[in-house]
């Protein structure tokens, strides 16, 4: 049942929240009520009692001191993307960053800072003025806050690292109510276990990036006919290794689009996706492109874009209210049995929206020491996901059966760990990190979470 206004904002510690808070306070008694406790992912359908949409850190403090005292369950909301859902809660309290979106650059220096609310979107179009960017996600939509707190993979990996490499410093509001910086120099061990650890720790309400100069690149993807599956996969494992640094790619299983680009005999048929971002010469990107081309792509959409646009491409087939499940590893090696499993699986899917999707790790993210940030794998060279996308609520068990099905298939030629930003299952956790690691983020979580106030997310048991 629904908490209404009169049981959670009438109390002292209500009161007090009320006259201190300087951004909105949303109850299930509002209007839009049920417009704000929507998330991304359409499965997740929860009911918080009250949501803090949060003006700055002084909100943030406010609304995690509430908590406290009333003993509510907290989520915290970025960008809100969160396929597991941590981001909502029933019954709890969601503190909401989405309108703490300022980003200011500082082109000189190579700097950026951005606020816990900000999407990639916001953030690109920010750097981008300045002909620069930092290494983020594979879409504009996603939170800066949860993809670097988690590593963050994305288009310029190969040449810049992961988003939590360019990570120069970070603001966070503790949950015992204190507001800390942590950088290399200062409480270094947390800004350590922020750099993979997640949102374990305390609400980062500003991160400091590093920029790079991006300004235009040479993006786009392939699409190859079915019956090549097999060949672009053995292609790709060997070429990843051979690629420039400028080259970051992805490959990926899906069905073939109803638009006017794909052929007429392959639109809603299984096929192969190479997407790419070139951040070099052009001519250098023509090059590292031709031994895809050599194997005849039905279609090749790759040309000269503006960074951000790189950003946007698959926007549009992960809407906001889609529903999504997904299973998630690392390959040590793509061999011939993996491939089989992949091809067989992926002809095609439960859902015509779903995708198996095959992230490059080369490059620079292998030249990070591995004792450098928490990141979990920096050796394996691929890191992959199942992903389930569908529409209907009827159909939520057919699209995860076959996304277990398909992973359990794929389970014996994985190295058994997990990027910890595709994975909500806590012993999938526990296996994102060696045993070292994750008994250096418990040493951490102790000092900052004892009583692990915040545990809706990839959590570290205390």
């Amino acid at each position: 049942m629904a908490i209404s206004k009169q049981a959670i904002l009438t109390s002292a510690a209500g009161t007090a929240l009320r006259q201190a808070f300087r951004g909105r306070l949303i109850t299930p008694d509002d209007e839009d009520f049920a417009r704000a406790r929507k998330v991304w992912n359409g499965q997740i359908d929860k009911l918080p009692a009250l949501i803090a949409t949060c003006t700055g850190v002084d909100d943030v403090l406010a609304a995690l001191r509430f908590a406290r005292v009333e003993g509510l369950v907290v989520a915290v909301r970025g960008g809100g993307h969160s396929f597991a859902g941590f981001s909502t809660c029933d019954s709890g309290i969601v503190i909401d960053l989405s309108k703490m979106t300022a980003v200011t650059v500082d082109p000189d220096a190579r700097v950026a800072r951005a606020q816990g609310g900000v999407t990639w979107g916001i953030y690109d179009a920010a750097t981008h003025a300045h002909g620069l960017a930092s290494p983020g996600g594979l879409m504009s939509t996603t939170g800066i806050a949860g993809l670097t707190l988690g590593g963050g993979i994305g288009w310029l990996n190969r040449k810049y690292g992961l988003a939590c490499d360019n990570l120069l410093g970070v603001e966070m509001v503790t949950p015992g109510g204190e507001l800390v910086r942590a950088s290399a120099t200062e409480n270094a061990e947390l800004f350590w276990a922020l750099r993979g650890g997640g949102g374990n720790f305390g609400i980062v309400t500003s991160f400091e990036y590093r920029l790079h100069p991006v300004s235009t690149v040479v993006g786009g993807l392939m699409l190859f006919r079915e019956k090549l599956t097999p060949d672009v996969l053995r292609l790709y494992r060997d070429y990843v290794s051979q690629c420039p640094d400028e080259l970051g790619t992805m490959l990926s299983a899906i069905t073939a689009p109803l638009v006017d680009f794909v052929p007429a005999d392959m639109r809603g048929r299984p096929s192969m996706a190479f997407a790419g971002c070139h951040c070099g010469d052009p001519a250098d990107a023509e090059r590292a492109l031709k031994p895809l081309r050599d194997l005849g792509p039905a279609v090749d959409l790759f040309e000269v874009i503006p960074y951000p646009d790189m950003q946007k491409m698959f926007d549009e087939d992960l809407p906001y209210g889609i529903r999504c499940y997904l299973k998630a590893g690392y390959l040590p090696e793509m061999s011939d049995g993996a491939i089989e499993v992949i091809a067989e699986h992926t002809r095609p899917f439960s859902s015509p929206n779903s995708t198996f999707d095959i992230h490059d790790m080369g490059g620079a993210v292998k030249r990070v020491a591995d004792d450098v940030t928490a990141f979990g794998d920096r050796r394996s060279p691929f890191c992959f996901n199942i992903v389930g996308l569908w529409n209907d609520a009827a159909e939520d068990e057919v699209h995860k059966s076959f996304v277990r099905s398909f992973a359990t298939a794929l389970e014996p030629f994985g190295s058994g760990g997990v990027y910890v930003n595709f994975t909500a299952d806590p012993d999938r956790v526990r296996a994102a990190y060696d045993v070292t690691k994750y008994a250096r983020l418990q040493t951490v979580k102790r000092q900052y979470d004892p009583e692990n106030l915040l545990r809706l997310n990839q959590n570290i048991q205390p």
